[in-house]
């Protein structure tokens, strides 16, 4: 224990007397000093989440550090729209869609320095970004239908020419067209 009667407060800086001590990550805090970060609520051991040197109440550790996207909210199926602006997040808009520039699709045409070409965007594609579909290596943020843009999976994706749709603007496009050839009950099915 350090001269001046107790430990240093993780927040003030001032000495931490025994009754007035929370302890949280091997560190001491006085108890009004024991508050989320952002929010700045009163935190408890069940409340509490640490992340480096700083604490945070669980609802504002899981906006700030948590998963993002659809589906993740306050609650079960709820979605939210906070982007997390208010807590230092800043907000990247993901880039518009561009089809495919490269009209060789041949796979020894896009071949350079050891390292395959993108067909989308033409520019290298290393080992860790790599997806392999219609017969060509992709960066995982080019593998998306070249009409709606839609990110694809090698389980969901139709080619056709060099090109890469999702099964729906597949089935749009270059599927069967005429009376009868739709979606949903009593359309047509064409089986082989």
């Amino acid at each position: 224990m350090p001269l001046g009667g107790g430990n240093k407060c993780g927040c003030c800086q001032k000495t931490v007397y025994f009754a007035e001590e929370v302890q949280c990550d091997g560190r001491s805090f006085h108890r009004s000093c024991f508050l989320c970060m952002v929010c700045r609520k009163n935190l408890d051991s069940t409340t509490v989440a640490v992340h480096e040197n700083e604490i945070y109440c669980k609802a504002c550790y899981g906006k700030k550090y948590g998963p993002k996207g659809y589906g993740y909210g306050a609650g079960a199926g709820t979605l939210s729209m906070d982007k997390g602006e208010s807590l230092g997040i800043k907000h990247v808009e993901p880039q518009e869609h561009r089809p495919t520039n490269n009209p060789n699709t041949s796979k020894m045409a896009q071949k350079f320095g050891g390292s395959d070409v993108c067909p989308r965007c033409g520019k290298a594609v290393y080992a860790a970004e790599k997806v392999i579909g219609g017969g060509n290596a992709w960066h995982r943020a080019c593998f998306r239908c070249a009409k709606c843009g839609k990110g694809l999976e090698s389980t969901t994706l139709a080619d056709k020419d060099g090109e890469i749709y999702c099964k729906g603007c597949y089935a749009k496009n270059f599927g069967p067209k005429g009376f009868g050839y739709g979606q949903g009950a009593g359309a047509l099915s064409h089986t082989q």
